[in-house]
């Protein structure tokens, strides 16, 4: 009796090969697992390329913003994942972030929730900690600058308003809107969230600065102060 024979994928009819596949059709139509495979290369003795991406992702849901969340040591538990495969995996997802980031400050607008939450989003999104944010607008609510005021949580964290006020003045800022994430994926606003927020609004209206929004992001979601009329 015949034994099996696993195809490797140079065995596999070169439409189905993920690498030829993109050239001829274009990598929109490949799918997940075949993307991560072009980056991996080679799978195990025992899985394809293919293959071991499909386990890998199954690990994760098959999502890929959950992935995003993983670092090097999760991708290395897998068989035929080393150092290097794992880095070459996380500097993608990163990419993907960082144009999604880009596109929205291209755009260099904000003019409602939703373009800040897509700004933030690839930035803070998937961290398995907090962060918390200020983005500093002019006058035609166009981006000036961003920057993190702290890490770790906010109960747990102390927010220099000053700090905050002192750049905002600097850039000659008119306006600022808050963000920071929720790695728990909880899209509700804390005690705390709200304190802080009042406490920044109202040192804010002093320098004839406006707070125009608090956001916070949690899996591919967000909630808006503004939006649910909770920005005192």
């Amino acid at each position: 009796m015949n034994e099996y024979k696993k195809l490797s994928i140079k065995e596999w009819a070169v439409e189905d090969r993920p690498r030829e596949k993109l050239l001829s059709k274009g990598a929109r139509l490949l799918t997940d697992a075949e993307l991560i495979a072009i980056l991996i290369g080679s799978g195990n003795t025992d899985e394809t390329a293919v293959e071991l991406s499909r386990r890998i992702l199954s690990s994760t849901d098959n999502n890929l913003n959950e992935l995003g969340r993983k670092g090097v040591d999760f991708l290395k538990s897998f068989n035929g994942i080393g150092e290097a495969k794992a880095v070459s995996i996380i500097a993608a997802i990163e990419l993907g972030k960082r144009r999604k980031e880009a596109e929205v400050f291209n755009k260099n607008q904000i003019t409602g929730s939703k373009d800040a939450a897509d700004f933030f989003q690839p930035l803070i999104g998937d961290l398995n900690h907090e962060e918390f944010w200020i983005m500093l607008l002019d006058r035609g609510n166009k981006i000036l600058d961003t920057f993190m005021v702290s890490q770790g949580g906010i109960t747990g964290t102390v927010i220099d308003v000053r700090l905050i006020l002192k750049t905002a003045l600097d850039k000659l800022a008119s306006s600022i809107i808050l963000c920071h994430n929720h790695p728990s994926g909880t899209m509700q606003a804390s005690d705390a969230d709200i304190k802080i927020t009042t406490k920044i609004n109202s040192a804010a209206k002093i320098m004839d600065i406006s707070v125009l929004d608090h956001i916070i992001i949690g899996n591919n979601e967000y909630i808006s102060f503004a939006d649910e009329g909770i920005l005192n």
